[in-house]
């Protein structure tokens, strides 16, 4: 009998049925009528997923392709480019725009915490001179969620380009990007979106386009005028993951008959869980309340408990995948997450599944105890 398979990584997230059905269809081809309406009905769903009124672009890569897109089109060589480190996904964003010959100057926070706007704003006082600024909403590392809002007021008022990695955040975490003042978002299809890989997302402010006119630093591929020229036609500039669309508007199709703000509700609901019953057998999480992601939690490993084997133990006996650390925490964490197509049971069977692990890993926990403390915040739960 094979095996189960239970998700409970930041990425790739578990299918809801419509979207596995929807990669099944046949292929069409990607320059005729039928595709053009297809993006057509993309974009105007993605806009409401991703709360702009801006243009849209659909590419076919990875998020860190997005990412690369943002800064290949806006920075030039030697543009001052401010990088809010915080975790592994900080890292990536600063080493994308050292790719592409921007002085980076960097502001560091510790992994597990937010970023602090005060120190934020203190930089930019210090250097009047910085054009874009680059920071994740969610950082998948460390499970923080960082003040997108704040940043936003920040970026406004110094005149710089705000570029928000949101890559794990889009679809479970709410961020209305227009009245927040973010000037290039970036998210993907595989975290919250319910999707497979491959697709990146990608929207530019007035002000994004306006450093997108003097960028001089070499792409192709990632060509954003080529995808804006592509786009007035309902296309794309090249050829796209077909298969990928389908599943995409079916992902958003549902996302949207669910409503954004049910969305956002259910997800901080199951995170209340999760922890609610981490905390009940005596674990540490790593993320403060305030800052904590609704969409994923970290949580230290208890001590003589090794986390490579505690992950195997849950996926090779329970069928139970959870995420480990990275970078300066690989070793130190492991990570569940709860975003997508994630419900209240696949939680509780995550919790249930732990405590046996850690037991047999001679981490004496009640059993039952944190999936008791999980269903009480389920059934007191409002949202």
């Amino acid at each position: 009998m094979s095996r189960k398979l239970r998700l409970m990584i930041p990425g790739p997230t578990p299918l809801p049925p419509e979207v596995s059905e929807a990669l099944a269809r046949p292929m069409v081809g990607h320059r005729g009528k039928g595709f053009a309406e297809l993006t057509a009905r993309l974009h105007e769903k993605l806009q409401r997923v991703m709360q702009t009124e801006n243009e849209v672009f659909i590419l076919t890569s990875s998020g860190t392709g997005g990412l690369e897109a943002a800064v290949a089109n806006t920075v030039n060589p030697g543009d001052k480019v401010l990088a809010l480190v915080a975790g592994k996904f900080g890292e990536r964003f600063r080493d994308l725009a050292r790719a592409y010959g921007a002085e980076v100057l960097e502001l560091h926070f510790p992994w597990g915490a937010p970023v602090d706007l005060d120190a934020v704003a203190e930089k930019l006082k210090r250097h009047p001179d910085l054009k874009v600024i680059l920071t994740t909403q969610n950082e998948t590392s460390t499970g923080v969620v960082h003040d997108i809002r704040g940043l936003g007021a920040l970026a406004a008022e110094h005149g710089a380009v705000l570029a928000v990695d949101a890559v794990s955040g889009l679809g479970g975490i709410d961020l209305p990007a227009d009245a927040w003042g973010v000037d290039i978002l970036v998210t993907a299809s595989q975290k919250a979106l319910m999707t497979p890989p491959g697709l990146a997302m990608i929207s530019l402010s007035e002000k994004a386009w306006a450093k997108v006119a003097e960028c001089r630093a070499p792409r192709y591929y990632f060509s954003l005028p080529a995808a804006k020229k592509a786009l007035a036609k309902w296309n794309t500039a090249y050829t796209p993951a077909v298969s990928l669309f389908f599943a995409l508007e079916a992902a958003l199709d549902l996302i949207l008959a669910e409503g954004l703000e049910q969305v956002f509700a259910r997800h901080r609901l199951l995170a209340r869980a999760i922890r609610e019953g981490v905390r009940t057998l005596g674990l540490e999480l790593l993320a403060p309340d305030e800052a904590a992601s609704p969409a994923l939690t970290a949580v230290k490993a208890p001590a003589g408990v090794a986390v490579d084997d505690l992950r195997k133990l849950l996926l090779d006996k329970y069928g139970v995948l959870f995420a480990g650390g990275q970078g300066e925490l690989k070793g130190k964490i492991f990570r569940m997450a709860h975003m997508g197509h994630v419900d209240r049971l696949d939680v509780i069977t995550a919790l249930g599944a732990l405590e046996m692990a850690l037991n047999e890993l001679g981490h004496k926990v009640t059993l039952g105890g944190g999936v008791a403390a999980a269903q009480r915040a389920l059934l007191g739960g409002a949202e």
